[in-house]
């Protein structure tokens, strides 16, 4: 069971690769996953416990220096997160999507987690790789996703990193089908 996720975004391959080792070396921690993303940035996501994540996270920030884009810490994150992140969940067919836009995948993880926990909701899924842009989708039924979007976009840690959001009520299929 995950407990804490921490995050580390960096806007050098070379340094997040510097960084992730650094990460796993600092204090015990599990990496979920350390990947090159689009346009040349680095993502690292691992759990641990809260103090060993902090620990990992303030070393793996400061070995980034001026690369670090952004990074947080989670402590008992919502298991959807991870599932999304992952794109490991199948979703049924939503009463309604709605679809949060930022301009830094941590201010995703923020939100999503922050959505998941206000609203029972189908499906989210985190895409990346868009010019350093990201975003989430959520699907349920039209009020848990109009809440879920409501706290996930004014989240302390996601507010002033969003492009745009939008709920729609009873996608067509092929727009359901295109975002997951």
């Amino acid at each position: 069971m995950l407990e804490t996720i921490g995050f580390l975004e960096l806007n050098s391959i070379a340094k997040g690769v510097e960084a992730a080792d650094l990460i796993l070396k600092t204090a015990e921690v599990d990496l979920i996953f350390a990947k090159a993303g689009c346009p040349g940035e680095y993502y690292i996501l691992f759990t641990g416990e809260v103090a060993a994540v902090k620990a990992s996270l303030d070393a793996g920030a400061a070995i980034g220096g001026n690369h670090t884009v952004d990074s947080c810490v989670i402590p008992r994150v919502h298991p959807q997160v991870i599932k999304a992140i992952n794109l490991a969940a199948e979703p049924g067919t939503p009463g309604a999507i709605g679809v949060m836009e930022f301009f830094s995948v941590t201010a995703s993880v923020y939100a999503a987690d922050a959505a998941v926990k206000a609203a029972d909701l189908i499906d989210v899924r985190l895409g990346s790789g868009i010019g350093g842009k990201s975003f989430v989708v959520l699907t349920g039924e039209v009020a848990a996703v109009r809440e879920a979007i409501e706290c996930g976009i004014h989240t302390e840690n996601a507010e002033g990193m969003e492009v745009s959001h939008v709920v729609i009520p009873n996608p067509r299929k092929e727009i359901f089908d295109s975002l997951l």
